[in-house]
């Protein structure tokens, strides 16, 4: 079954990218209660599940289903910055206390008690979900953060270039091999849903979701914009365990074993595994971290009685510059 999505000059002229935290979040609720279903993403949800054995997530288990036919769309509602942060998004599920119940009817899901509650006193059920949503995302997905949202970036710029180089055409034809693109209409495979779909003016919001994968997720219904999430390129990379090798460059600026440790962090650990991984005591390795957590090259997340590190943003593209950068050679004769 597909779902055509007819496009007006209107429409096309109204296509954006965003990436959305909370959508990832949403998503990936799906992996950890079903892993076997999504094996590119089984090793991260491996190293989660036993971190989200002390986090309270169950009315945002109750909300995604598993085999998930639909979600309602208060849980993550589409974007409206392209680069919003978690808190804004959770701000504006916290205000959609008027959509709850038309949105939990439409979708039909299956009544467990804690759904129930939110259906009798849609503010505080929003509450609640928003303090689940913050404590599962700190568990789960921020230490993964930077570098999940490295990668949806470049996605996003490769898309960029494919507008500018051959159209609307160019940029829709190969976002993913469940969707076509042809005389004006964008067909989405979908399982459980088909027919033609209105875009009504408001374009498409295109939102490249690693969590997303293998799947496309399709969001047409009013009063919401007509959203596509889509896995985006190079998804398998990102759970990659490379042999950690600091660059010398790093190496003489923070020292080898501060530079070992970040190379360590290609994937979020707690400072027991750093430690035995760097051959270093527990209180020493926590030094280093501490000193490269205040320089804003990792952050430090507690889940339970498990911190776990993870590098930032900066130290991420640091060592992607410095492994691009040839090592310079002396002219000797």
């Amino acid at each position: 079954m597909t779902l055509d999505l007819t496009f007006t000059a209107r429409d096309l002229a109204n296509i954006r990218f965003a990436v959305s935290p909370l959508g990832e979040a949403v998503a990936s609720v799906r992996v950890v209660k079903n892993p076997a279903a999504h094996p590119l993403l089984r090793p991260w949800a491996e190293e989660v599940r036993r971190r989200l054995a002390g986090v309270d997530w169950g009315l945002l288990s109750d909300l995604v289903p598993v085999p998930t036919i639909a979600i309602a769309g208060f849980t993550c509602t589409p974007p409206s910055t392209s680069l919003p942060d978690l808190e804004v998004e959770l701000a504006t599920m916290r205000a959609a206390a008027a959509r709850v119940r038309s949105d939990l009817d439409a979708v039909r899901a299956p009544r467990t008690g804690r759904i129930a509650a939110l259906y009798d006193d849609p503010g505080r059920g929003l509450e609640r979900l928003a303090d689940e949503v913050a404590a599962y995302w700190e568990a789960a997905i921020a230490p993964y953060w930077p570098r999940i949202r490295a990668l949806l970036e470049g996605e996003i710029l490769y898309r960029a270039r494919q507008l500018a180089e051959g159209g609307a055409r160019r940029m829709l034809a190969d976002l993913d091999e469940t969707v076509a693109w042809r005389d004006g209409t964008l067909e989405v495979s979908n399982r459980y849903a088909s027919g033609p779909r209105s875009l009504r003016g408001l374009g498409l919001l295109l939102v490249p979701c690693v969590f997303a994968w293998p799947r496309v997720l399709s969001v047409t219904t009013p009063p919401y914009q007509p959203t596509v999430r889509y896995p985006p390129r190079g998804i398998a990379t990102l759970w990659e365990r490379r042999t950690p090798e600091p660059p010398e460059a790093l190496a003489a600026v923070l020292g080898r074993t501060r530079a070992h440790l970040l190379a360590e962090l290609d994937r979020p650990a707690s400072t027991r595994d750093l430690a035995l991984r760097a051959g270093l005591s527990e209180p020493g390795a926590n030094q280093h971290l501490t000193a490269l957590r205040r320089a804003g090259l990792c952050t430090a997340h507690r889940t339970g009685r498990y911190v776990m590190y993870a590098r930032t943003e900066i130290a991420e593209a640091l060592l992607g510059h410095l492994d691009e950068t040839p090592t310079p050679r002396s002219n000797s004769r």
